[in-house]
């Protein structure tokens, strides 16, 4: 057995009901290659960890999870653009990706950022979309349903792993950016008792209501901190350095 094949990764699925030949998954933290502070499975070549661990990690991540083919993985600058697979160009600068062919998986990368997976009912067009604050604001969920054919109404939603409403603080700004552009957008933010002028954002909030106006209901997850479960993911604001998880989707 190759030292490759004896690493054991561990990765999420969700918990949806939706065609039999969807594939989803979002990977934690352990079973890879690489050493502190990026321990072990860490997906990001622009992280300052050894390219030769990230190189095995992608190597074990599409081995190990059964990928049609080594996936696209993009360059994200927390913007509102989107690449439709398969994908000719060499721009990699995006922050979703979406397709409607079979075999071609759409990946992000997160570390407390939400990771959003997309499918339809008919398990014909898929999406992964990397959704900071900044991107839910300037409407990188909105922009990437109007890739898809088919309606909002037979869209299935799986929010995956992000910074908690308990762990994320926000300054006026974000709260205010939000608000402006729906009032709603209130409720996900709670004052910060100990400090004057924070508060704590609820990102599965602010994306469950983008979503909810745009006529998706079928929304799942939700349910993870990535700042509070130290064993299982990595967390930007909790660690700074520190390694990048991947959600990905297909369907064959």
């Amino acid at each position: 057995m190759s030292e490759k094949n004896a690493k054991k990764i561990t990765a999420l699925s969700p918990p949806w009901q939706t065609s039999s030949n969807v594939r989803a998954f979002s990977t934690t933290r352990q079973g890879g290659f690489s050493v502190a502070p990026y321990t072990s499975f860490n997906l990001g070549h622009h992280v300052g960890d050894d390219q030769t661990a990230v190189q095995n990690n992608r190597i074990l991540l599409t081995e190990q999870l059964g990928l049609p083919q080594f996936p696209l993985f993009l360059n994200q600058v927390h913007s509102t653009k989107i690449i439709r697979l398969p994908y000719h160009g060499t721009d990699i600068q995006a922050d979703a990706v979406y397709t409607d062919q079979k075999n071609q998986v759409c990946l992000v990368m997160t570390a407390d950022c939400l990771p959003v997976l997309f499918t339809n009912t008919q398990g014909n067009e898929v999406a992964a979309v990397h959704a900071g604050w900044r991107g839910l604001c300037d409407g990188i969920l909105e922009q990437t349903v109007q890739c898809f054919k088919s309606s909002p109404q037979t869209l299935k939603v799986w929010l995956g792993p992000a910074i908690g409403p308990t762990a994320f603080q926000v300054g006026q700004d974000v709260v205010d950016q939000f608000v402006l552009q729906d009032p709603r957008a209130i409720a996900a933010f709670t004052p910060d008792s100990t400090t004057q002028g924070k508060y704590f954002a609820n990102l599965y909030l602010l994306a469950t209501q983008r979503l909810h106006k745009l006529g998706i209901t079928q929304i799942i997850g939700g349910e993870h901190c990535t700042y509070l479960e130290q064993d299982d993911f990595f967390s930007y604001r909790r660690d700074g350095i520190t390694g990048r998880m991947a959600s990905l989707i297909w369907f064959e």
